[in-house]
């Protein structure tokens, strides 16, 4: 009868770990890739931004419309809640946002399966892609293409946030038809020290959601991109002021605000 009872007692031990360890499993398989993307929506405030159309107004009282908008997205990581980051391939992690685009709002990628808690990437074109040999900056980044004009030839130098738009207040002197342009870039400089705009955002995915990737399902990170950031942040920006803005030590003020412009709204899993 003592044996029978221990028997008993150990299968049922087996029985409740074995149940356990069940109940934990995650289903995840890291060493499977599966689809993820990543939405940058763009908005104005609290309004979805409407170019050209849309009336908007910064921190100074100055009222404005946009009616270009791009920028772009590379060097993607994703972080799980357990701590393991994960870089995307460099090949396939650059991305031009296009507002007038609707397509290019999503940046797509494939990253192992898991649960992510963390998103990181970078404003920009980082230094080393910058300066490869042309025969490695295809798609987006080919200088040869077109670029959608985000590429400065005579400074061989990926643009990497464009806003242009028109404000009563741009002072007809410094433009007749009272337009502003913001083009901003700079890596750093190859053979000297130039303006560094790249900057790496970082992203907490909790409050609004964890990504939970698997095959057979798309999860999607939707990011609002609130552009009255480049406006309003740790320099207010005049448009009767500064809206001429480009490769200056003044773009580094707009570069400071944008990075404050991305907010995680929620994740569709």
């Amino acid at each position: 009868m003592r044996t029978y009872i221990i028997n008993t007692l150990l299968f049922a031990g087996l029985f409740l770990t074995i149940a356990s360890c069940k109940k934990e499993s995650t289903g995840y398989q890291p060493e499977t890739m599966a689809p993820l993307s990543i939405e940058f929506d763009n908005i104005a405030g609290d309004a979805n931004l409407q170019l050209s159309t849309g009336n908007y107004k910064n921190a100074v009282g100055e009222t404005f419309s946009v009616n270009l908008l791009k920028y772009f997205i590379s060097n993607i990581k994703v972080t799980t809640s357990a701590g393991t980051t994960y870089t995307v391939n460099p090949d396939s992690s650059y991305f031009l946002v296009n507002e007038s685009e609707a397509a290019t709002r999503f940046a797509n990628i494939k990253v192992p399966e898991g649960e992510y808690s963390k998103l990181s990437f970078v404003l920009g074109v980082d230094s080393l892609r910058s300066t490869m040999d042309i025969s490695k900056r295809t798609g987006v980044l080919d200088p040869t293409g077109g670029m959608d004009g985000m590429y400065w030839t005579w400074n061989s130098g990926y643009i990497f946030f464009k806003m242009e738009g028109a404000s009563s207040a741009v002072p007809a002197t410094v433009d007749a038809n009272q337009k502003f342009r913001f083009h901003v870039g700079g890596f750093g400089g190859y053979s000297a020290p130039t303006i560094n705009n790249i900057k790496t955002i970082n992203v907490d995915l909790t409050a609004g959601g964890v990504a939970k990737v698997r095959t057979g399902r798309n999860a999607n990170i939707h990011l609002l991109v609130d552009i009255m950031k480049v406006f309003n942040g740790t320099t207010n920006v005049s448009l009767a002021n500064n809206s001429q803005i480009m490769f200056s030590t003044y773009s580094l003020n707009v570069a400071n605000n944008y990075a404050a412009m991305f907010h995680h709204d929620h994740t569709e899993n």
